[in-house]
């Protein structure tokens, strides 16, 4: 299971290596430490984490960033994480920031700088929220999310064919799952381009044919050699017999299946049987 995120996001690069510096060594074993010098870069890359369905924990933003304010920050955070910690940074007593992060961005905390010791200044405050979030967490799904409507037979036949294939997914529908609104918005997807169908590196496809998401999984939808001793059509029970005595007999076989091969009745899956009788497969 991938460690959460401690977003930390600073103009001033000696305060923001400092910081940096004193989470790492405190929780760099439980979560990963990341930060940038400003607002607009820190949402930008928090979408990109969105897509990837990472976890983040916690929010430390400086108040007062050209730009982009720490809490104009945690009001735009809020949408792709509201259930992250939010806490904000600053050297001045800004009472009217207090009130409109309170209000606004929901901030869980105000801390000022400098915060050494961290070991009393910082780190007591920031277990404190991380202990409420970690209550509250369920750990992220990781794999392909498809995004769609109920009723929609495109969203159906993706489904089905990840599932033919044995492809770990989640289905998210977008008509009842806040969730699933949120990601539609950060993909920047519109209704035509349903469903849409989120792969774990973060890159996401708007309304695709299988052949595109067989593709972009891997999976094989070419013929690796121009010719074969036998070709075999449809990767039902009859096809899938006769490409696995094919290949035991020595020919150079290709099975050619619409979406997925079928298991072989008994212990062992005929993938395994051909590949070591040298057998090949080719699904699209």
């Amino acid at each position: 299971m991938a460690k959460p995120f401690i977003w930390t996001v600073d103009d001033d690069p000696d305060v923001l290596r400092a910081v940096e510096r004193d989470l790492r060594r405190h929780y760099g074993d439980r979560y990963r430490v990341i930060s940038a010098d400003s607002g607009v870069s820190a949402l930008e890359a928090t979408k990109q984490l969105k897509l990837r369905n990472e976890p983040v924990a916690l929010f430390l933003v400086d108040q007062r960033m050209p730009r982009m304010t720490g809490v104009e920050f945690l009001e735009k955070a809020i949408e792709p994480y509201p259930d992250a910690k939010r806490a904000l940074l600053t050297a001045y007593a800004d009472t009217d920031a207090a009130i409109r992060a309170i209000n606004n961005a929901h901030i869980d905390h105000y801390l000022m700088k400098p915060w050494d010791p961290p070991e009393e200044r910082l780190y007591g405050v920031v277990d404190d929220m991380l202990d409420d979030w970690q209550a509250s967490y369920h750990p992220t799904f990781e794999g392909v999310r498809v995004i769609g409507n109920q009723w929609s037979p495109h969203s159906s036949d993706v489904r089905d064919f990840l599932g033919r294939n044995f492809v770990p997914h989640q289905w998210l529908n977008v008509e009842t799952d806040e969730a699933a609104k949120q990601l539609v918005i950060t993909t920047g997807a519109d209704a035509s381009s349903l469903p849409v169908v989120v792969f774990p590196d973060g890159s996401f496809l708007g309304n695709p044919p299988t052949s595109e998401v067989a593709r972009k999984l891997g999976l094989k939808t070419k013929a690796e050699f121009p010719f074969y001793d036998l070709v075999v059509v449809g990767a039902g029970p009859a096809g899938l017999a006769a490409a696995v005595y094919g290949a035991a007999d020595g020919l150079h076989t290709l099975l050619i299946e619409r979406e997925a091969p079928r298991r072989r009745p008994g212990p062992a899956l005929w993938r395994r049987d051909s590949d070591a009788a040298g057998g090949q497969e080719c699904s699209y």
